[in-house]
């Protein structure tokens, strides 16, 4: 391990290797004197605000694990397209209803990995908290089968070798984070903060989790994904919401420059305080939309239940099609038969049924092998994304 050689700041510092490059290394959490002003205080309150409210407006939804499956596979396909991956919801939620092309297989995988691990992170908290051997499962899962999933990358174990952002080569690269022999003792000291119980709130303490996580560069691959389903899980962990329904993944996205310069800023300048304050932000924003959008579906729900009182004996059915539609708002006849447990002929009869109410719109324009989509709940999510 090299000595450092330059001045320590709020942060950490950069150090000229042999080579010829700087590469980063942090200091531990949390940074001192920070500045948390009175404004500041006043939006992390707005913020804590918005989670109470959606946390509230999530205990009155029927079933909130109905809702929980978008919110879910939004949050990936955002953040993989944060890395540019192309895949978007649709592609998704075909994939899963069996329904989709081969053309973008490999990007879908990448974000049925994601929503795979952060289920099983959300549900491996009963036994293990966030730690370093969690991190390293989820990776593991993340990039099973997938770009930089190959064994030479190691999936789920930390880095052995030096890593870079942009360019091609450390020299040239936009930033190079810490030496690979010297990770372990940072992560470990990472894994102690988010343990320790000093008086902090818990939004800045994830703040600074997030962005010491992309400092370190732990991985050879998926750090950015890893990092922000930390964030979920985290949010969970802490009860600061029951529900796994605050994804920032698209407040990152929409922000994708200045998400990247904020946490650049603080490598560079130690600004950690305008740091947090995006996060913060962030919480806030997509706290308050998430709020709107379970009040959205709640009111959906009703209407289209209202919609189906004219199906007299098959309203019962019907009910159960519109309530899996609410989980798997992608069909087509085939699934609807196994779900329902119901003939071919009474499936498609239903499928119809939902059609000529406006329910379910078909997209393929075939006469066999349609898939049909219930739009009106699609859209509530937006950032559906263009197939290319």
């Amino acid at each position: 391990m090299m000595e450092p050689t330059e001045s320590t700041d709020r942060a950490g510092r950069y150090v000229r290797h042999p080579s010829g490059y700087d590469y980063f290394v942090p200091e531990p959490l949390p940074p001192p004197d920070l500045d948390l002003t009175a404004g500041f205080l006043t939006r992390l309150s707005l913020a804590d605000r918005a989670l109470a409210r959606l946390d509230g407006a999530a205990s009155v939804l029927p079933n909130p694990d109905l809702f929980v499956f978008m919110y879910v596979r939004r949050e990936a396909v955002l953040s993989s397209q944060i890395e540019g991956t192309q895949a978007s919801l649709d592609d998704l939620l075909e994939a899963e209803a069996e329904l989709a092309s081969g053309e973008r297989r490999v990007e879908i995988d990448e974000v049925v990995n994601y929503v795979g691990a952060l289920r099983y992170g959300i549900l491996r908290l009963d036994a293990l908290p966030v730690s370093l051997r969690l991190v390293r499962e989820l990776h593991e899962r993340l990039m099973q089968g997938v770009r930089g999933g190959e064994p030479s990358r190691t999936p789920g174990q930390f880095r052995r070798s030096q890593d870079w952002i942009g360019g091609t080569s450390p020299s040239t690269a936009r930033f190079v984070p810490p030496l690979a022999e010297d990770i372990a003792t940072m992560l470990s000291s990472w894994e102690r903060f988010i343990h320790d119980t000093a008086q902090m709130p818990d939004l800045v303490r994830i703040a600074l989790i997030h962005a010491q996580f992309e400092t370190i560069h732990p991985f050879l691959d998926g750090n950015g994904r890893i990092g922000r389903l930390l964030i979920s899980i985290l949010l969970h962990q802490w009860e600061i919401i029951q529900r796994p329904l605050l994804y920032l993944s698209i407040f990152f996205k929409e922000h994708r420059d200045l998400y990247y310069e904020r946490l650049q800023a603080v490598r560079d300048n130690g600004e950690w305080e305008e740091w947090i304050d995006f996060f913060i932000e962030g919480v806030a924003t997509v706290a308050t939309e998430a709020y709107e959008t379970a009040t959205e579906i709640l009111a959906l729900r009703e209407r289209d239940r209202e919609r189906l009182v004219d199906l007299g004996r098959r309203s019962g059915t019907a009910h159960k099609l519109l309530d899996y539609l609410f989980e798997r708002p992608v069909i087509s006849v085939a699934l609807a038969t196994d779900v329902l447990g119901v003939s071919q002929p009474t499936a498609n009869a239903l499928v119809n049924a939902f059609e000529e109410a406006g329910l379910l719109r078909e997209t393929t324009g075939y006469r066999r092998n349609r898939k049909f989509e219930y739009v009106e709940y699609l859209d509530l999510f937006g950032e559906r994304g263009s197939r290319q």
